[in-house]
């Protein structure tokens, strides 16, 4: 590309990716007015835009959530273990498709995926070997599960239980958001009103059994990584936080009885500052959401929490080792905006799940960020900066427009229905892959700066008998258990699924006498059915 071309490019008008103008440059006329008491105040103060907590990361740094998760139990129990050993805070589950799905290993459409994309998990029995040796009343756990949260938390608190974990001792989220799987995921199992009663039973059971377990985790991540822009991602996930909320109260539960264990996911993207924008314009979005319109008193319904993960969308297969880099980008802009968690994504997983190395690395990114970056010196550094402030009431402002004409469809559940929000995410994600094609959006060794070969690299592989494997661990299942039990207990569920009761406890009961994940979930698609868009 010639010289006066290039001169061009920069002279021509920039927008963030969500079409946001950025001026050349920011100064004092455009922060005329700025209320700091309104807008910002300081850190741990309402409307939280600064973070939640006053001292933030001077008290200890976010927590290092690295995500895994293949084959077997066992397998991933030995890379949790790894992962503890080199530095790892909390720990982060991956299911295969499956799992999510509330599918038996040994079922017809489990051929092909179990252990792929996930660990494998068929009962009890592989729930304790997942954890064999953590002690669940230390450790934080959060399972990126939805259709089959209620199946796997209660899996998960039966192995705290035989482990003698006391309930309050139990800690850590299940994602539990139905709402984004109907909008840019696809692993649902029920119609969305059945699905809306699991989840909120999850949210009762939780507030009178586990405290201290985040009930929900509404993602916006998946969101992003369907094609939204920034500004599609917070306004639809806060217009899916709005209708749990609804759900919840509608059923009888008292907001600030459940609201202080909501937590949030977002996506941390190549463009820092609006990213940056984004995690502040959401904590104070939240916090006015949950004080003018649902009236919450207790201050930690106010506050939004939320894990960060780096953009999977945004790596590459070419030049793979360039998304170190794009990692560390993305990943500074979620300790930037604030994060509670973070993951990083591993370098190789456009070609395959992470290695052992590219794991290693990926969480080193993180260990580098927190003590040698200094990033955790002051609470939200960028504070002030006429960019970022300007930036973050764009985002604000375009993010309530979304959220009026959502309210206007009738909330999330109809826009969804309606397919609103599928529109408008097909439609960003048109326009950007369009724009990477002209060339107006670079990518660095795809349309840019590419490589006639890349260097081979050891690619992590999955054993394709695994489904052998959880196949034969089913049979020895079915026959060393209670089978008339656990057809009691399976009944017990489908007459409470007919009623009104809670699911979780007739649920618990099945698991305990050794159901599989797929026999529980078929008694409730017995009574509800299944969706088909």
């Amino acid at each position: 590309m010639d010289v006066e071309k290039r001169q061009g490019e920069r002279q021509q008008e920039r927008s963030t990716e969500s079409g946001i103008e950025v001026k050349p440059l920011y100064g004092p006329p455009d922060l005329e007015g700025f209320d700091y008491p309104e807008k910002l105040a300081d850190p741990g103060q309402y409307p939280y835009t600064r973070g939640p907590y006053p001292s933030m990361y001077r008290g200890r740094p976010w927590t290092m959530r690295q995500y895994a998760g293949f084959g077997t139990a066992g397998e991933t129990n030995r890379r949790f273990k790894y992962l503890i050993e080199n530095g790892q805070t909390g720990l982060s589950v991956a299911f295969d498709l499956p799992t999510q799905m509330g599918r038996d290993s040994d079922h017809k459409l489990s051929l092909g995926e179990v252990g792929k994309v996930g660990v494998a998990i068929d009962s009890l029995l592989d729930m304790r070997d997942l954890f064999d040796g953590i002690p669940l009343g230390e450790v934080s756990t959060s399972m990126t599960i939805n259709s089959t949260a209620s199946t796997l938390l209660l899996l998960y608190s039966l192995v705290a239980e035989e482990q003698g974990a006391a309930a309050a001792d139990v800690t850590g989220t299940t994602q539990n958001d139905i709402l984004k799987e109907y909008l840019a995921r696809g692993t649902y199992i029920y119609p969305p009103a059945p699905s809306m009663r699991i989840t909120t039973d999850l949210f009762a059971y939780c507030a009178k059994e586990l405290p201290r377990w985040n009930t929900i985790s509404i993602s916006g991540y998946h969101i992003r990584e369907a094609g939204s822009t920034a500004v599609q991602e917070l306004a639809f996930t806060l217009a899916n936080a709005i209708a749990y909320v609804e759900a919840a109260t509608h059923a009888g539960l008292e907001v600030d009885e459940f609201a202080p264990r909501l937590s949030f996911f977002f996506n941390a993207h190549n463009d820092l500052f609006q990213e940056v924008a984004k995690y502040r314009a959401a904590r104070r979005m939240w916090a006015r959401i949950m004080k003018d319109r649902f009236g919450a008193t207790d201050e930690r319904s106010l506050k939004l929490r939320f894990h960060t993960q780096t953009a999977g969308s945004s790596l590459t297969a070419q030049q793979a080792e360039n998304n170190i880099v794009r990692t560390t980008v993305q990943a500074m802009s979620a300790v930037l905006g604030g994060t509670q968690s973070l993951h990083t994504n591993a370098f190789d997983e456009a070609l395959a799940l992470p290695t052992e190395r590219s794991a290693r690395i990926a969480l080193r990114t993180q260990q580098i960020l927190a003590h040698e970056g200094g990033l955790t010196d002051t609470a939200d550094p960028l504070a002030g900066s006429y960019f970022v402030e300007s930036l973050t009431d764009a985002v604000e402002e375009e993010a309530w427009e979304y959220i009026r004409r959502i309210d206007d469809l009738g909330g999330s559940v109809s826009a969804i229905e309606e397919r609103f929000m599928q529109a408008e995410i097909e439609d960003a994600a048109y326009n950007h892959q369009r724009a990477v094609e002209r060339e107006e959006r670079i990518i660095v060794g795809v349309n840019r700066h590419e490589s006639d070969g890349d260097p081979d690299m050891d690619l992590h592989t999955v054993d394709e008998s695994i489904r052998e494997t959880q196949t034969d661990r089913l049979a020895g299942l079915r026959e060393s258990r209670d089978n008339a039990a656990v057809r009691r207990a399976l009944d017990r569920l489908t007459r409470a699924a007919e009623g009104s009761e809670n699911l979780l406890y007739p649920m618990k009961e099945a698991l305990g006498e050794l159901a599989t994940v797929g026999e529980v979930s078929d008694a409730l698609r017995g009574v509800f059915g299944q969706y088909r868009p």
